[in-house]
């Protein structure tokens, strides 16, 4: 696990040893199904059934990127804003914007 730090060029989190391994889990099933799309691309797969297989990968992100803005808001966007650092749902809003593209 990473340890939490703050400096003007990079900041880490350091996560729950359960949370590490769900995130951990979710990217290496989604870059299972990359490495699949990838062997049906080889093989000329029928491109209905490749676009199925993307449509899943999509979701697989979306659920991971909600699982871990999830966990953001839950830690770091409340643990600063105690903090009284305001910039922080600044900060958050940009990412939600970015997010909804």
């Amino acid at each position: 696990m990473k340890q939490e730090t703050e400096c003007a060029c990079h900041r880490t989190k350091e996560r729950t040893e359960q949370e590490y391994k769900d995130l951990i889990h979710r990217l290496n099933r989604i870059e299972g199904q990359i490495r699949g799309i990838k062997g049906m691309v080889e093989k000329d797969a029928y491109c209905t059934d490749i676009l199925i297989q993307v449509s899943a990968v999509t979701a697989a992100l979306n659920s991971f990127n909600r699982v871990l803005l999830e966990n953001h808001i839950k830690t770091c966007v409340t643990r600063n804003i105690k903090e009284g650092k305001e910039e922080t749902v600044d900060e958050l809003l940009v990412t939600l914007q970015k997010l909804m593209k």
